[in-house]
């Protein structure tokens, strides 16, 4: 039900936003409804291609890119791995842990931008991401598991 829920948020995002519902698009928003980790955009396109073999990898990556500004996709930025998108969580605020060895994902529901926040300039802020990364319980178990 959640996989069938979160591909129906993801084409909802995209009417709205103006985008005609396509199967490559429908196909995008179903791969990462089933995916429960990041993807690479090499990953998402590799996927892509059994079902579509002339889509092209800059094609794959505006989309991710585009979807991601649209609020369907978080992007986040891995150290080792690049760039990688997994499908949000359209339905209430939280942030993230991620662990930087086996990029496992814990939600946490504080928001530190709750906080009363004197800023410069008036700025007046319109959005906000806050990603904390770290070691998971199991990785610090791991005898390879050294932070630098």
């Amino acid at each position: 039900m959640a996989h069938t829920n979160m591909m129906k948020q993801m084409i909802d995002v995209m009417s709205r936003s103006g985008w005609r519902i396509t199967e490559q698009r429908r196909m995008l928003a179903e791969i990462f409804a089933k995916t429960d980790g990041y993807m690479s955009p090499k990953d998402v396109y590799d996927q892509m291609t059994v079902s579509y073999p002339s889509v092209s990898f800059d094609t794959v990556y505006r989309n991710l890119r585009l979807l991601s500004e649209m609020g369907a996709l978080e992007q986040f930025y891995f150290m080792d791995g690049g760039l990688k998108f997994k499908g949000s969580c359209l339905n209430h605020h939280h942030h993230h842990l991620i662990c930087i060895n086996c990029e496992k994902t814990l939600t946490f529901e504080y928001c530190p931008m709750e906080q009363q926040l004197n800023l410069p300039g008036n700025f007046k802020i319109t959005n906000h991401r806050f990603e904390v990364y770290g070691l998971c319980e199991n990785c610090q178990k791991e005898p390879a598991a050294v932070i630098d």
